[in-house]
């Protein structure tokens, strides 16, 4: 798996976290170093690199040309999958999605589109600092449906301030009417360094009630599944053979290389992560110096991501993997810490799974959390 970080927007979004500049002035320079930086570590994963997913994410991959994107797909295609990558994934904001660049990127291989919408509610948009209108949210996936492309995501945005119940059904009701067949959906989270979390600090902020949010999760659950859908993970659902292939490798634990300021790798026994600074990550690769620092993992630490990452999805955690991977002490207490939440229905045990019913994904930190050793 392979991920390449693209870290510029043309603006700040008000509940935004990832690392991004809105400055562009030296795009060029930072592609240079992707593709050099994808030279450097192309041996960090065991060949062949499986399953062959390429993921494009940012920031904004769609403020760069088609010809840039081309570059970095055309170089990841030579260095690391014979003979072709079995999913594509590119970021796009709607506002910079014309019929041509999309015709273009249809053109060179890409297979799936995951479109930043966040709402259809022109009020919201606003509130969220997003820059495009509800308008051209519906225009960008029809427009990369008449391009070709049938794998298309969409995100959307839930416990939003004063977000009301009817905004949240159009905007679910939007997203059916539309026809994509995979949707994304998060719940607002206040990260501190962000407009939102600024505000926040500062009381000017006004959240919805914690039960409002479990409202909004239940009916999105609900009516997409009354539609087909099906919810997989706790922010994703899908239609059959929709399902996010590089993102559910992620949650299986698979080996990954994260290329691009900010952007993690993980090889089965240590994490790395690039410098989330675009001048000194671009000195670093051309001084042909470690652009990344390194963490060991324990045995605890992947036991307990295995269980934060397995558990977010439908198909939970394989108690047999855990047995033959960690050994059976980390089985028992993974057991015996699931005793109350199994008796409260909060986790159940279905041969050699334990799962968190999709229904109930909301509790899922507390449950993970008490399951950890």
């Amino acid at each position: 798996m392979l991920y390449i970080h693209i870290p510029f927007c043309k603006q700040l979004c008000a509940y935004c976290d990832f690392h991004f500049s809105v400055s562009l002035e030296r795009k060029e320079q930072l592609v240079y170093a992707l593709l050099c930086e994808m030279e450097e570590r192309k041996n960090y994963l065991p060949a062949p690199l499986f399953p062959a997913t390429l993921y494009v994410g940012g920031g904004t991959p769609s403020t760069l040309a088609p010809s840039e994107l081309h570059a970095l797909i055309e170089k990841a295609r030579r260095l690391f999958t014979p003979p072709a990558f079995s999913e594509i994934t590119v970021e796009i904001n709607p506002d910079d999605s014309t019929p041509e660049y999309l015709a273009q990127l249809y053109d060179m291989g890409v297979t799936r589109l995951s479109i930043g919408v966040q709402s259809f509610q022109e009020r919201l948009l606003k509130q969220l600092r997003r820059r495009h209108s509800a308008q051209q949210a519906i225009d960008c996936v029809k427009t990369a449906q008449a391009a070709g492309f049938k794998n298309i995501t969409i995100d959307l945005m839930y416990g939003l301030p004063q977000q009301t119940p009817e905004e949240w059904r159009q905007d679910i009701a939007q997203a059916l009417s539309l026809h994509v067949p995979h949707l994304s959906a998060y719940h607002l989270g206040i990260e501190p360094r962000t407009l939102f979390g600024k505000q926040y600090a500062k009381g000017t902020l006004s959240l919805p009630e914690e039960e409002t949010g479990i409202q909004q999760f239940l009916y999105l659950h609900d009516t997409l599944e009354n539609a087909g859908y099906v919810h997989y993970e706790i922010s994703n659902f899908a239609l059959d053979g929709f399902r996010a292939e590089h993102n559910s490798g992620y949650w299986k634990g698979f080996f990954y290389l994260g290329i691009g300021p900010s952007a993690h790798s993980y090889n089965g026994q240590s994490r790395q992560w690039n410098i989330a600074n675009n001048r000194r990550y671009m000195e670093a690769i051309e001084n042909r110096q470690p652009a990344f620092e390194t963490e060991t993992l324990t045995t605890e630490m992947r036991f307990n991501e295995y269980l934060l990452l397995s558990l977010r999805t439908a198909e939970g955690a394989d108690l047999q993997y855990m047995a033959i991977t960690f050994g059976e002490p980390f089985l028992q207490h993974c057991l015996q810490q699931a005793q109350h939440y199994l008796a409260s229905g909060d986790l159940v045990h279905t041969g050699n799974q334990l799962q968190i019913p999709p229904r109930r994904f909301l509790l899922s930190d507390a449950i993970i959390r008490d399951l950890f050793r």
